[in-house]
């Protein structure tokens, strides 16, 4: 009995390793040199700029699909003062909630796009004029973009006030 057991564990071995060192030469490996060497930042920028604008419009006009597609489904946002929230649908009714407060004015401002054909990091200011009373607001964000294949999308982002929010009566 024991020398089957040997000879079983011989043969799942050997055939870890044949499959484990088999090439399969059909679709050719593509390394982070080759990914960054057909990266266009300067591309990027553009659609990463229009995006941010897309999205504050929708915030403006309060057109939830636009935001919510905006976002991979296994997204994170950040809000300020809160719990992380996590996932597409909950990070829709986190914009629901947003939206509600009245948004009139929404302005991004990115300072910086770093990063390279997975990832980017958007880094900004933003204005915000929200409420009955007209709340503004002005903060910096962060926005991680993940190149979903065919399109960008907010993978994960963060934003806060950096001065107190001001009714404006």
């Amino acid at each position: 009995m024991k020398q089957v057991s040997i000879f079983l564990v011989a043969i799942i071995i050997a055939a870890l390793f044949t499959v484990g060192c088999s090439n399969n030469n059909s679709t050719p490996a593509v390394t982070l040199k080759d990914k960054a060497a057909n990266f266009d930042i300067n591309a990027i920028k553009k659609i990463i700029q229009e995006k941010n604008s897309q999205f504050t419009k929708a915030h403006v006009s309060g057109d939830h699909a636009i935001i919510d597609t905006m976002f991979t489904e296994d997204a994170r946002s950040f809000p300020p003062n809160a719990d992380a929230v996590v996932g597409r649908a909950a990070i829709a009714t986190l914009t629901a909630e947003y939206i509600k407060f009245g948004v009139k004015e929404f302005r991004e401002e990115t300072t910086a796009i770093y990063g390279y054909a997975d990832y980017l990091i958007d880094e900004g200011n933003y204005f915000m004029r929200y409420g009955k009373d007209s709340t503004i607001e002005n903060g910096k964000y962060i926005n991680v973009w993940k190149n979903t294949g065919n399109d960008w999308k907010i993978y994960s982002n963060i934003w806060n006030t950096s001065m107190p929010v001001i009714p404006v009566k």
